[in-house]
């Protein structure tokens, strides 16, 4: 073997350990791009809308649920004391009530339940569909200032660290 063949004999490895570390890195990247939150627009049970815009640079929480899920109904008074915890930091909150839900349940429910934040209905089922076709209630979306979800919720959240992520997005 001769010396030049021997010395060469570094490149191949040395230009494989590159290409790993670049696909490495790629996945990286890739893996923990977050998605954006879609941009809907919500109705609110009062009729009104609730523009995407309305919501730019601010943390939201989007909460799909519905009156007949027994862990919506159990979770809610929680999502009440999360939303009054934040809201004079910032946080914007809208529980979006699943397409079978009668109207007049959802009504009834935030009224008497005198809920603090936005109650919207999904009437068409169209905001559980942007929102990657949610079927399961309660579903809550936390969403940063920069318009991506940070962090999807199937089920009741652990609240103690919804309110740490709160925190951070709120005042980071």
């Amino acid at each position: 073997m001769s010396t030049t063949q021997a010395s060469k004999g570094w490149v191949k490895p040395v230009l494989a350990a590159v290409v790993l570390a670049l696909a490495g890195a790629g996945a990286y990247v890739s893996l923990n791009q977050r998605p954006s939150a879609p941009q809907v627009a919500f109705v609110s049970i009062k009729g009104e809308k609730i523009a995407p815009e309305s919501l730019k640079g601010k943390v939201v929480m989007v909460n799909f649920w519905a009156t007949s899920c027994t862990t919506c109904v159990a979770e809610m008074p929680k999502m009440v004391e999360t939303y009054n915890k934040f809201k004079d930091q910032g946080l914007e909150f809208v529980a979006v009530a699943m397409s079978y839900d009668p109207p007049n349940y959802v009504l009834n429910y935030a009224e008497t339940r005198a809920l603090p934040f936005k109650v919207a209905l999904d009437a068409d089922g169209s905001a559980a569909r942007a929102y990657g076709n949610v079927a399961m209630t309660p579903t809550t979306f936390v969403i940063g200032k920069d318009g991506t979800i940070l962090k999807r919720y199937l089920g009741e959240p652990d609240f103690a660290a919804l309110h740490k992520l709160l925190e951070e997005s709120l005042h980071g």
